[in-house]
């Protein structure tokens, strides 16, 4: 499998194949990696990219273009995005266990936030050319992500649509 180095600016530390079980752990907090296995994760390992991001790093900016994902393996990531006035507000902590950019990484549009780094961060990489990669070379666990990705928008979107009733109603 072909790889590029997505975060030159990051420490890169290899395929996923040695971080399964670490991966494995966290999972429970995640819904993207819930139900895989051990075997599953070492099965994904060499389609995902691992790198260590120092505090206070971007990982990923907002509006800028990505066709990637991220699953935190350790530390701490900020999403911030700016409101109208252009004042960066925070919508979210995201911990281990936790993925971010999957939106961008299906449709390839521009990221709706940005997320930084709060502390020393460990990081897992999927690309969609690995994902396509995956579903070519292995269907049933490539079937699986995606089953549960389209699970979270889901999830995500009745959790947005429920907060814009709440606000329309006010």
């Amino acid at each position: 499998m072909t790889t590029t180095n997505l975060f030159p600016e990051f420490e890169a530390l290899g395929s996923g194949g040695a971080y399964a079980d670490k991966i494995r752990e966290v999972t429970p907090h995640n819904a993207l990696f819930d139900e895989f296995n051990v075997d599953d994760l070492k099965q994904l390992g060499p389609f995902l990219q691992i790198y260590r991001a120092p505090a206070h790093q971007v990982i990923i900016a907002e509006d800028d273009k990505g066709d990637f994902m991220i699953f935190i393996i350790d530390g701490a990531v900020d999403v911030t995005k700016k409101d109208r006035s252009e004042v960066v507000k925070r919508i979210a902590v995201v911990l281990p266990g936790q993925a971010l950019g999957e939106m961008s990484m299906i449709d390839g549009e521009a990221r709706f936030a940005s997320c930084a780094a709060i502390e020393p961060t460990t990081f897992a990489v999927l690309t969609r050319p690995a994902l396509q990669e995956l579903i070519h070379h292995q269907p049933r666990l490539a079937g699986k992500i995606m089953m549960k990705l389209v699970f979270m928008l889901s999830q995500r979107l009745r959790q947005t649509s429920a907060k814009l009733v709440d606000y329309i109603e006010k």
